[in-house]
C-alpha cells in the first residue's frame, strides 16, 4: 500500500512538472501593475464604465488608460480607447466651482510622482507624491483661476518608476 501511494505521488509530481509549462503559455500576460480613472467628477472612461455614453472596451476597464508620459489625449495614445477622444460623443459636462475636487480610484497603486491637471493644454494644477505610494483612493482640489466655462481638464497619473502614466479627461461647466 505505502509503495503504490509513493507511486502515485511520483506519477502526480510527474505530471505537474509536465503541465505546468502548457498552463504558463496558455494565460494571459500580465499587465502593468498600477491602474486608476478619476471617478468624480464622471471622467469620460467613469461614464463608460457607468453605461452614460455607450462605448466598446473602455466600459471594461476604465483604468487602463496608460501611455507614454508627455501625451495630451484622453485615450493616452492606446487605439482601444481611442473614443475617449471624440469631444462629440455627448459626454456628460459636469457643473464645478471655481475650485473642485477630483478623485481618482486606484485598482493597483503604484509608486507615483505626480498628478497634473491640463485645461486647453496649460497645466492648472501639480501634485508631487515625490515616489510615494498612494492609498486606494486619491483627492485633489484644483483651483482653475480665472477660467470659466464649458473646458475639458486632462487627468495625469506620472508613474514614479516606468515612462508610463494614466490619463483621463473630465468635461467640466466652470461657474
Amino acid at each position: 500500500m505505502r509503495k503504490m501511494m509513493h507511486r502515485k505521488r511520483k506519477l502526480a509530481v510527474m505530471l505537474g512538472a509536465a503541465v505546468a509549462p502548457i498552463v504558463a503559455v496558455s494565460l494571459p500576460a500580465g499587465s502593468a501593475s498600477a491602474h486608476g480613472y478619476v471617478n468624480d467628477p464622471g471622467s469620460r472612461q467613469a461614464q463608460c464604465a457607468a453605461g452614460t455614453v455607450e462605448c466598446g472596451d473602455i466600459k471594461y476597464e476604465p483604468q487602463s488608460v496608460e501611455g507614454p508620459k508627455g501625451l495630451t489625449s484622453c485615450s493616452g495614445g492606446n487605439s482601444r480607447f481611442a473614443e475617449l477622444d471624440d469631444d462629440s460623443k455627448g459626454w456628460k459636462v459636469h457643473d464645478v466651482g471655481s475650485s473642485t475636487t477630483f478623485n481618482w480610484t486606484l485598482t493597483a497603486r503604484h509608486s507615483t510622482s505626480t498628478w497634473q491637471y491640463f485645461v486647453g493644454g496649460q497645466k492648472v494644477a501639480e501634485f508631487d507624491d515625490g515616489g510615494a505610494q498612494p492609498p486606494a483612493n486619491v483627492s485633489h482640489q484644483v483651483d482653475f483661476g480665472g477660467l470659466k466655462g464649458q473646458q475639458k481638464v486632462l487627468a495625469v497619473w506620472n508613474v514614479a518608476d516606468t515612462a508610463n502614466a494614466f490619463y483621463a479627461c473630465v468635461d467640466v461647466n466652470i461657474r
